[in-house]
């Protein structure tokens, strides 16, 4: 009798194999050739799920996109309306930041698909949405606070951004304790701040 595969289980599968070998070797090295030999499958068996490169690589963009969202709204859920908006600013943004291995290995890989976004147009809307979301909780999260200020919302957009990239680039120099005491500060920092 033939083994029944769950077409999204393996697919999901597929998907992490991208995000490993995209984390320890950078996008370049995400070939369908390394993708297969990592999820332990023919290369055929990758395009029975993904039908070409760029549609395997949008998928695990999407999927990182998914995780962080995930994140973020289970964060707002274990969070109640008493709790001190600061704690929750920086809980929230803190989904952004390589805090943990599983977050250090997404933001490698964040990196790499903005990079790549910049010459693929296959990934350009996926880069777009990151942007874009990243703004729109960082907006939420002053409005919290009571800043209702778009450059103040850039501002923490920026500070995100910049200790995403450092900590990725300089783990060893910019520790996640050190990370945290920064984003703190700038809330810290913000109107009617600690």
């Amino acid at each position: 009798m033939p083994k029944i595969v769950d077409r999204e289980e393996r697919r999901r599968e597929v998907v992490e194999a991208v995000f490993r070998v995209v984390a320890r070797g950078g996008i370049q090295q995400a070939t369908l050739q390394n993708v297969a030999a990592e999820a332990g499958l023919a290369v055929g068996s990758v395009r029975h799920y993904f039908e070409s490169h760029p549609e395997l690589l949008t998928a695990a963009a999407r999927e990182m996109v998914h995780r962080v969202e995930a994140r973020v709204r289970a964060q707002r859920e274990r969070l109640g309306p008493d709790d001190d908006p600061h704690d929750v600013a920086e809980e929230i943004a803190g989904q952004f930041l390589p805090l943990d291995a599983a977050r250090a290995d997404e933001t490698a890989v964040w990196l790499e698909f903005a990079v790549a976004a910049r010459t693929d147009p296959a990934l350009g809307p996926i880069a777009v949405e990151l942007h874009d979301g990243l703004r729109t909780v960082a907006g939420r999260l002053l409005h919290r606070l009571g800043v209702d200020d778009p450059v103040a919302t850039e501002h923490l957009a920026a500070v995100l951004d910049g200790l995403a990239l450092n900590a990725a680039l300089h783990p060893d120099r910019l520790r996640p304790d050190a990370v945290r005491a920064v984003l703190r500060r700038h809330l810290a920092q913000l109107p009617g701040g600690r």
